[in-house]
C-alpha cells in the first residue's frame, strides 16, 4: 500500500542537500580527531602535491634568472630566447592535451598521477645535466609533458575524494598548493646563490630538486585510494562502496546512510552520462549547458593567467630591474620573501572561499585586482620619471605587488580549481580540467614571449595593456558565470540548468539499497 504524503520519510522529500545533511554524522568534535576523517585528508595531501609541482617550476626560472651563475652559463638569454625557455613547459602541456583526459578517464586517477610524476623526475634529471640552451628546452619540454598529466588527475581526484562537507575548502586548496613548490624553489635558489660564481651546481641543484615533490607524489600514490566515481564508472562498485565506507563512514553501520546516499547520487548522474550524452569533445558542443561550461571555463583560464600574474611569476627580476631593485640576492629574498607570503594568504584563502558564495568572490575580487593595478601603474611611472631616486615609490610598487597577490589568490588562486570541479559533471570533468589547464598553457605562451618583450621595450606602460584585460575579464564574469555555491558535486549541474537529481530522488533510492545492504 502506497505511503500518504504524511507518511512519507523526511529524507524522501528532502532535497539532495537536506538530505545530505541529515546522513552526515555529528561526531561533537573537530575532523582531526576522527581517525578516518584524519586519514583520508592525510590521503589527500598526495594528489594536492600535484599544483606543487607545477609550482615549483614557476619559480624556478624566477629564481635561476637571479642567479648569476645561470646566466653566465646560458650567455643570459634575453626576450625571445628566455621566452622559450619559460614556455618549453608550457608546449609540454600543450602536446599532452588530449592524452592527459583520455588517460585519466580509462585508467583512473592513481595512474594519471604515476605516469607523470615518473615523467617530471626523467625531465628534472635531464635539466639538472643539461649541457647546453638546447638540452635545457628539451628537459623542461619533458617536464610540461608529465606535469599535464599530474595536473589533470590530481584536482579531479581531490574532489571526487573528499568528505562531502570537507570537498569545498579541500578542492579550494589545490590551488593554494603551488605556493608550496614555488616556495621551496624560491628559497633553494636564494641557498644555492651563496655557492661559487662559477660553481655551475648553483643553477644544477634546484633544477634537480624538482624531482622531489613528484617522487613524493608517485610513491605516495601506491598507499592512497583511487577515485570512487572513476570506480563506479567502470563497474567496479563494490570497490567504490569500500572506500567510501572505510574514508567517509569509518567502516560503521551507523554511518552507511551517508554511504549509500553517496553511491546513489554517483550513480543516477554516471548512468545519466551514460544514457543521453555523448562522452566525447563534441559533448561541450552538444547542448546549450554544455556550451556555456565550456565557455566559463575558457574565459576562466584566460583571466586566471592574462590578470598580470604572469609577469610577477616568471619575470619578478624584470619588474624589479624596472623599479631599481637590481641586486640579486635582493631580488632573491624578495622573491622567496613573495613566496612564503603567498603560500600564507593563498593557504587562508582556500579555508574561506569553501565556504562563501562563488560570483560576488570573483567579481569583487577582480575589481580590486584592477583598482591595485592602476596604482601599480601611475607609481611604477612617477619612480621612472624620478629616475628611481626616490625609494618609497619603488617601496610603494612593492607593497601593491604585494597586495594585489593577496587578492589575486583569493579570487584566481583558491577559486577556480574548486569552480571547474563544480561546473563540471563526472563525464566532462577531465575534459573540463584538461581544457583548462590547456588553456592556461596557450595562454602562457602569450605570457612567456611577450612579456619579457613588451617589460624590455617599455617598461612600466605595458601595465596599462593590464589594467584594460582586467577591466574586460570583470564584465565577461559578471555577465556570464554562475553561482554554484551550496550544491553537493552531483547537483552543481542545476547552476545550468541540466540537473538530474531530482528531488528525493537519492534519498529513495538511499531507503532501497539500505535494505539489502550488509556491512562486514
Amino acid at each position: 500500500m502506497a505511503k500518504s504524503e504524511s507518511e512519507q520519510t523526511t529524507a524522501e522529500r528532502a532535497g539532495p542537500e537536506d538530505a545530505l545533511q541529515q546522513v552526515l554524522p555529528k561526531y561533537g568534535r573537530p575532523w582531526w580527531q576522527v581517525r578516518h576523517l584524519l586519514l583520508l585528508n592525510v590521503c589527500l595531501i598526495i594528489p594536492l602535491l600535484g599544483n606543487s609541482t607545477n609550482g615549483y617550476d614557476g619559480s624556478l626560472l624566477n629564481g635561476l634568472q637571479s642567479l648569476p651563475q645561470w646566466r653566465d652559463y646560458f650567455n643570459s638569454p634575453t626576450g625571445p630566447h628566455l621566452g622559450a625557455l619559460s614556455n618549453a613547459y608550457v608546449f609540454g602541456n600543450i602536446a599532452t592535451f588530449i592524452v592527459a583526459s583520455w588517460f585519466s578517464d580509462k585508467y583512473g586517477r592513481l595512474w594519471g598521477i604515476r605516469l607523470g610524476s615518473f615523467i617530471v623526475c626523467i625531465g628534472a634529471a635531464l635539466q639538472a645535466a643539461a649541457q647546453n640552451y638546447a638540452m635545457f628546452f628539451v628537459a623542461r619540454f619533458i617536464i610540461g609533458v608529465g606535469g599535464m598529466l599530474v595536473i589533470v588527475a590530481s584536482p579531479c581526484l581531490v574532489s571526487e575524494l573528499a568528505y562531502p562537507s570537507h570537498r569545498g575548502v579541500i578542492t579550494a586548496i589545490f590551488g593554494p598548493s603551488w605556493y608550496a613548490g614555488a616556495t621551496i624553489a624560491a628559497w633553494v635558489t636564494y641557498g644555492t646563490n651563496y655557492m661559487g660564481v662559477t660553481d655551475e651546481w648553483a643553477w644544477r641543484l634546484p633544477s634537480l630538486l624538482q624531482a622531489l615533490l613528484p617522487l613524493v607524489q608517485l610513491c605516495g600514490s601506491f598507499f592512497i585510494p583511487e577515485s570512487p566515481r572513476y570506480l563506479v564508472d567502470t563497474g567496479k562498485e563494490d570497490k567504490a562502496r569500500e572506500i567510501l565506507l572505510k574514508y567517509h563512514a569509518g567502516n560503521d553501520a551507523a554511518n552507511m546512510p551517508l554511504v549509500e546516499l553517496e553511491m546513489s547520487e554517483i550513480k543516477i548522474a554516471i548512468s545519466h552520462d551514460k544514457n543521453s550524452q555523448e562522452v566525447s569533445w563534441g559533448a561541450f558542443l552538444r547542448t546549450k549547458a554544455n556550451r556555456h561550461r565550456l565557455f566559463v571555463v575558457v574565459w576562466l583560464a584566460i583571466t586566471q593567467q592574462l590578470c598580470g600574474n604572469g609577469l610577477v611569476s616568471y619575470y619578478l627580476n624584470l619588474i624589479l630591474n624596472s623599479i631599481g631593485i637590481t641586486s640579486a640576492r635582493e631580488q632573491l629574498v624578495i622573491n622567496g620573501g613573495l613566496m612564503v607570503y603567498n603560500l600564507g594568504t593563498a593557504i587562508i584563502s582556500g579555508f574561506i572561499v569553501g565556504r562563501i558564495k562563488r560570483r560576488p568572490t570573483f567579481i569583487f575580487g577582480l575589481g580590486t585586482m584592477l583598482l591595485i593595478f592602476v596604482i601599480w601603474t601611475v607609481l611604477s611611472a612617477i619612480n621612472e620619471q624620478r629616475n628611481f631616486e626616490q625609494k618609497s615609490l619603488g617601496q610603494g610598487v612593492l607593497a601593491m605587488i604585494f597586495l594585489f597577490y593577496a587578492t589575486y589568490n583569493v579570487c584566481m588562486n583558491a577559486l577556480p580549481n574548486l569552480y571547474i570541479s563544480e561546473i563540471m559533471p563526472y563525464y566532462l570533468r577531465t575534459k573540463g580540467t584538461t581544457t583548462f589547464s590547456m588553456m592556461n598553457a596557450m595562454t602562457n605562451v602569450y605570457n612567456g614571449f611577450v612579456n619579457p618583450v613588451a617589460m624590455e621595450a617599455i617598461s612600466w606602460r605595458y601595465y596599462i595593456v593590464f589594467c584594460g584585460l582586467l577591466l574586460i575579464e570583470l564584465i565577461g564574469v559578471a555577465l556570464t558565470f554562475p553561482e554554484t555555491h551550496g550544491y553537493t558535486l552531483e547537483e552543481a549541474s542545476e547552476a545550468f540548468g541540466d540537473g538530474v537529481l531530482v528531488q528525493g530522488a537519492a534519498a529513495k533510492a538511499v531507503e532501497a539499497e539500505s535494505q539489502h545492504v550488509d556491512v562486514a
